[in-house]
């Protein structure tokens, strides 16, 4: 009989069923279920034998500090290899993110004169005409569906700093193209129930010649990622043409394996520096330090044996996990945070007073208006509507699993064995009444008060962005495109709500 067994009924839930909760997470409603079961058992709730969900600050700490992530990630595997994301001993996901992890910091986000470019180019050339355009009198039906505009708006950045502007995405204006490429992304979410929660199930039909989900999913996971391969391969060709990178061995390999492709460059497609939105930070980052680890023979065994076997399908399937992480969470946050200062048309107007009182252009109008990324990160106004939208809308609110240590742990007076699955999520971290008091209630000024230990205790419960050494690289990257945008909006224009009966919050898709 296993420790967990042991435990009392008294202390120790098992009122859901195993069988129940994955018909629960095949239906998509895992997340407002374990919510109601904490709410009714504790902060630890066990959901099957070897399953267990937690809703406690201290034990997130104990989880998310040093456990391993499952198999459960392996769906984010790319052309076959694993990223940074989805690795899964601890080590080998610390290398792989030290490889990048400098371009994502908030010092060189805020410093970098690509990053700038990039954000200006965007919102001043391709979102701000668009929403002038809306504004027409002959505009029929007046408004904008925003998702799919903040979709079009967070690839368009997250391509431009991985492949820079040029190599990157231009969906703003390429809406045809945006709309099927977002219906062939949708088209994916067919099979995660299975890849997920039935992965060996899965791969014996799969061996078998039983294809256990339709056929469009396998179309559309092909041509996504020949999308982001034409990106690498382009990009990657102007790269190894620049003098100062002829030498990178991974450039010369991905050069000869581009060649075979037919991903020939045009005789007037070298790169230069001319242009800083251009330069492909992410990848030049990427492509640098993996050069550097194994020129000099000195990569850690995880990186020889994860890493350098594939090296060009390792970084594709890296960049490619950047790109399709860094565009649905910050578009979601995005419509949920216009959704919310339509609502809230009062909190709108002391937003746009505060953005307003930023110093104008030289001739006094806000045409050319665009701040620093230093000068909106100090907005207390602009910063509380983004938290308090991340607090009820979290990029992904549903449990974040991991997998308790071979040799067991203590999760508060419970003891449990090795290889337990065990998971926090945000939305009931966020719900906790001792810390946000009607937690239901979306209210910025609960981010601007001056009582500290308040302050301190809402920040340490705060887990959009997860926490430990996984949590999110993309952090400063997501805060410094919204801030952007929404500074860039709400200078300029007041919105209202047209429709909004596609804003019930999914909490688990």
């Amino acid at each position: 009989m296993s420790p967990l067994a042991k435990i009392p009924n008294a202390h120790w839930s098992s009122a859901i069923s195993p069988l129940w909760i994955m018909y629960v997470r095949y239906q998509d409603l895992e997340t407002e279920t374990l919510a109601e079961a904490h709410g009714r058992l504790g902060p630890v709730v066990r959901l099957g034998p070897s399953d267990v969900s937690i809703d406690d600050i201290e034990h997130v700490k104990t989880v998310y500090t040093s456990f391993n992530r499952t198999k459960w990630y392996s769906i984010f595997d790319n052309y076959g290899v694993a990223c940074m994301f989805s690795a899964i001993p601890a080590k080998e996901h610390a290398l792989r993110k030290r490889m990048v992890s400098h371009v994502y910091t908030k010092t060189f986000i805020q410093t970098s004169p690509a990053v700038a470019s990039q954000a200006r180019a965007i919102l001043q050339d391709r979102l701000l005409p668009t929403l002038i355009g809306s504004t027409a009198a002959d505009q029929e039906p007046h408004g904008i569906e925003v998702f799919s505009l903040f979709l079009a708006t967070s690839m368009d950045f997250i391509t431009a700093h991985v492949y820079g502007l040029e190599g990157g995405t231009n969906f703003l204006r390429k809406t045809e193209y945006r709309d099927h490429w977002l219906q062939i992304y949708l088209a994916r979410f067919g099979a995660l129930f299975l890849r997920q929660e039935l992965p060996g199930l899965t791969w014996i039909l799969t061996k078998c010649g039983i294809t256990p989900y339709s056929h469009e999913v396998t179309r559309a996971t092909n041509e996504l990622a020949d999308w982001n391969l034409t990106m690498f391969n382009k990009t990657g060709a102007r790269l190894a043409n620049h003098p100062d990178f002829q030498d990178n061995q991974l450039l010369i390999k991905s050069r000869d394996v581009m060649t075979r492709k037919e991903f020939r460059p045009d005789s007037d497609d070298s790169f230069t520096w001319g242009r800083p939105e251009d330069k492909p930070t992410v990848m030049l980052s990427l492509l640098s330090a993996m050069d550097r680890e194994q020129v000099a023979h000195r990569a850690d065994k995880a990186l020889r044996v994860k890493v350098f076997r594939q090296p060009i399908l390792t970084a594709q399937s890296e960049l490619f996990d950047h790109i399709i992480a860094g565009q649905e969470t910050t578009a979601n946050t995005l419509a949920f945070l216009t959704w919310r200062l339509s609502v809230h048309q009062e909190v709108q107007d002391i937003l746009r007073a505060e953005l307003l009182s930023l110093q104008k252009s030289e001739d006094g109008s806000f045409d050319s208006f665009f701040p620093d990324a230093k000068t909106l990160d100090s907005l207390p106004v602009l910063n509380a509507v983004i938290m308090e939208t991340l607090r009820l809308h979290a990029p992904f609110e549903g449990p974040q699993p991991r997998q308790t240590p071979d040799n067991g742990c203590h999760i508060g007076p419970y003891k449990l064995p090795g290889g337990v699955r065990i998971a926090a999520l945000a939305y009931t971290l966020h719900r906790n009444t001792s810390v946000f008091p009607d937690p239901e209630i979306w209210d910025y000024t609960r981010w601007i008060d001056s009582d500290e230990e308040a302050k301190k205790a809402r920040n340490r419960q705060f887990w959009a962005f997860g926490s430990g050494g996984r949590m999110c690289i993309g952090i400063h990257f997501a805060m410094h495109e919204i801030k952007a945008v929404i500074a860039m909006i709400y200078s300029r224009f007041r919105t209202h709500i047209a429709d909004d009966s596609a804003m019930k919050p999914d909490a688990d898709t």
